[in-house]
């Protein structure tokens, strides 16, 4: 026997481990600082380990949000064009049951287009690649159903023309003036939208009669809602162009002052 108490052996062995000294007045202090040594270094340990974790899981995520449902229904409208160019160009392009076949590829297209946006705000799966293809997706599919309707002789070339010219138009002036703010999709232009959504496909199908004649006229509303909400596009974008440029005058002079 020692004589030594069971604590007072396991506390100089954990004094030798941490302070490597016995004996001293600090001996005592010596299992307790050693013990708080370990631990502080085996949690700085695991606080790396699980931030390098947190790390990789948030790589992981932002790399998994883009096959968000959103951005894959904005694929779909893009792999859809060539589809429907194929289908509206086949046997001549005057074939009503392929020209059905085409317009179902363009309904779906359209439909897509009202569903992948009201999801990605809804449910916040806004990606860098969704406002960049959206936008891309829908002057795609318009711009290839155009295109083919003048081709085939059944609409047009200034139509097109007029429609096409509008939305890149808009879409470059938008590009231009965001470092002043960002112009808001009016109602007229979701109309605009919409009508030319039904129009385009009204022409897309292979109809006679009345609903030739109707077609015709709801493409001039469609063609007028074109013209009219892109003027008012340049209208907001001068008037925030204008503002944007007080706002920083007035923050320079401040400044200076």
């Amino acid at each position: 026997m020692t004589g030594v108490p069971a604590s007072a052996a396991g506390g100089s062995s954990g004094a030798q481990g941490a302070a490597g000294s016995a004996g001293t007045p600090g001996a005592a202090a010596g299992p307790g600082s050693g013990t708080a040594a370990s631990g502080s270094v085996g949690g700085a340990q695991g606080g790396a380990k699980s931030a390098r974790g947190g790390k990789l899981a948030a790589a992981a995520v932002n790399q998994a949000s883009v096959w968000n449902v959103a951005n894959l229904l904005t694929m779909l409208r893009l792999l859809l064009v060539p589809g429907f160019v194929a289908l509206m160009l086949a046997d001549g392009g005057y074939d009503p049951a392929w020209r059905s076949l085409a317009w179902a590829a363009f309904a779906i297209a359209m439909i897509t287009d009202l569903f992948d946006g009201h999801l990605a705000r809804t449910y916040n799966l806004v990606t860098d690649f969704g406002k960049i293809a959206d936008p891309i997706a829908d002057k795609a599919i318009m711009g290839a159903a155009l295109i083919c309707l003048s081709g085939l002789g059944d609409l047009p070339w200034w139509v097109t023309a007029v429609i096409l010219g509008r939305e890149l138009g808009i879409t470059l002036l938008r590009f231009l003036v965001i470092r002043y703010g960002v112009i808001p999709a009016s109602r007229g232009g979701k109309l605009k939208t919409l009508t030319q959504g039904v129009a385009v496909g009204m022409y897309v199908l292979a109809l006679t009669g009345w609903l030739a004649t109707m077609r015709f006229w709801v493409m001039a509303v469609a063609v007028v809602l074109t013209v009219v909400t892109g003027l008012d596009y340049v209208r907001q974008a001068i008037v925030l162009r204008r503002r944007g440029i007080a706002e920083r005058r007035a923050a320079l002079e401040e400044s200076e002052a």
